[in-house]
């Protein structure tokens, strides 16, 4: 038996203009600049300076404040709402391009130009190379390829021609692309190098004791083959100069991580006082061209339907840029305010940057001072950055949980993690400490922590075990 019921249910709805601050507050200051230009380019009645092309008709001058309810209106929709303009000035919008650097791709199959090989030959290997991972390795067999080949490309061929294609590819810059595990792209770099005995050395132990070289197993490999510590030593020199990932060599734009670091915040100590900045920015005034204004005026006592509907479209225009300004002011007042809050609560750090001063400190504590909601905090908190005496830094680097230490002091994680670090540099590479012998040694300093604690913080420091950070 179906039932119905009716229940009341309160949903709270987000203006327009707490929308547009949102996506404000989460934009950094190097994208700023230009979504603030972007947003008045494309607004046709606003008059910036950058944008006024000096003619009498497009003087600028302040908006009027003119209501639509001034407007005699009907239930006639306006004509600009039937129409779509989404399109570029380009007529034929297929022809509009961009431009990239060279890719990693692009690199490769511009080295296999120069190699004399039949168009068949060419449709294999460019198959095996745009199947490499962005590290420059392949990490599909030989056999997936031939089934790949012909169902997806529809290109006949087997193990053998795959093979000599990709030994092809293996010779091109720089060495180990086409390497298909470490091994293998280790070797491929070594045996391209000039021959020296370190080198051969190196060949020797990578060829045929990779699985000691890796477990760091070194007396096996001293035993096995009869070398001197100093020649392991010299290979093992020789080794760490290899590039592990080939393939990051060549730059990519298509996945470029690389990023200009623009603080949105400027923190310096004057006279024993912490005195916090922000870049300057200006916000722009609203201002309307004098042709729109004047038609706002003319609809006031116009009966015209073309004059009603164009005060419409100039009134939403005006209201999305008076909108637009105040979200910007908004977004410096919230991104201001967050901030002094960061450095009262971390005051003693932010003096002399030195990390044992930074307080356990998560999101809920600069919510409950400023009284803004965690989801701002976590928005004003995301890909922003200050820049202070000591350095520049992301906001996140000041969150962090907290433990006790042994007189039941609530401290930082990060302040844990930096003592860990520098126990392990400390250490005795010949015999590094394990995580028992780690948390004594934390203990010996005053931390209160558990083995399980000591081998995730290792963990989210990249530190390897003990047994893989021993060193002859």
């Amino acid at each position: 038996m179906i039932k119905q019921e009716l229940a009341q249910k309160q949903q709270q709805k987000l203006s327009p203009l707490q929308i547009q601050t949102i996506k404000l507050i989460e934009t950094p200051l190097q994208e700023l600049s230009q979504k603030v230009k972007d947003e008045f380019d494309n607004n046709p009645v606003l008059d910036d300076d950058h944008s006024s092309d000096g003619r009498d008709d497009d003087e600028s001058d302040q908006p009027k404040d003119v209501s639509l309810d001034e407007v005699k209106d009907d239930d006639s929709i306006p004509a600009y709402k039937l129409s779509v303009k989404n399109w570029g000035n380009d007529e034929r919008p297929e022809y509009n391009t961009f431009s990239v650097k060279e890719s990693f791709y692009q690199s490769l199959e511009e080295q296999l130009g120069f190699r004399h090989l039949s168009p068949h030959q060419t449709d294999v290997a460019r198959f095996i190379i745009g199947s490499l991972d962005e590290d420059g390795y392949l990490r599909r067999d030989l056999e997936s390829l031939v089934d790949d080949l012909a169902f997806r490309a529809n290109i006949e061929t087997d193990f053998d021609e795959v093979k000599a294609m990709l030994s092809i590819i293996q010779e091109f810059d720089p060495p180990g692309i086409g390497a298909r595990d470490l091994r293998e792209c280790l070797l491929l770099q070594l045996k391209a190098s000039k021959p020296s005995p370190e080198n051969n050395t190196a060949i020797l132990i990578i060829d045929k004791y990779f699985a000691d070289f890796a477990s760091k197993h070194f007396q096996k490999i001293l035993n096995r083959t009869g070398m001197s510590a100093e020649q392991l030593k010299a290979a093992m020199a020789r080794i760490l100069k290899l590039n592990p990932s080939p393939g990051g060599q060549i730059d990519d734009s298509y996945n470029d991580k690389s990023q200009q670091i623009v603080p949105d915040f400027m923190l310096d100590l004057v006279d024993g006082e912490l005195v916090l900045s922000m870049p300057k920015f200006k916000i722009p005034e609203v201002k309307v061209k004098r042709k729109y204004s004047d038609m706002l005026e003319t609809a006031k006592y116009s009966d015209n339907k073309e004059d009603k509907e164009a005060a419409v479209f100039v009134k939403q225009k005006i209201d999305s840029a008076k909108r637009f300004v105040e979200a910007l002011k908004q977004r410096f007042n919230t991104l201001e305010t967050t901030m002094k809050a960061i450095i009262d609560y971390q005051h003693d750090y932010f003096m002399d940057g030195d990390e044992t001063n930074l307080r356990p400190m998560v999101l809920k504590d600069i919510a409950e001072i400023t009284g803004f909601d965690i989801s701002t905090i976590s928005r004003v908190v995301n890909s922003k950055y200050i820049e202070t005496h000591f350095g520049i830094f992301p906001l996140k680097f000041f969150f962090s949980e907290g433990l006790e230490n042994q007189e039941g002091e609530e401290v930082s994680t990060r302040e844990l993690k930096k003592a860990l670090t520098d126990c392990v540099e400390k250490e005795d590479k010949r015999r590094p400490l394990t995580d028992d012998q780690l948390v004594e040694q934390m203990t010996a300093l005053g931390y209160k922590v558990a083995r399980r604690t000591i081998a995730k913080y290792r963990d989210q420091l990249g530190i390897p075990k003990a047994r893989l950070r021993k060193e002859l």
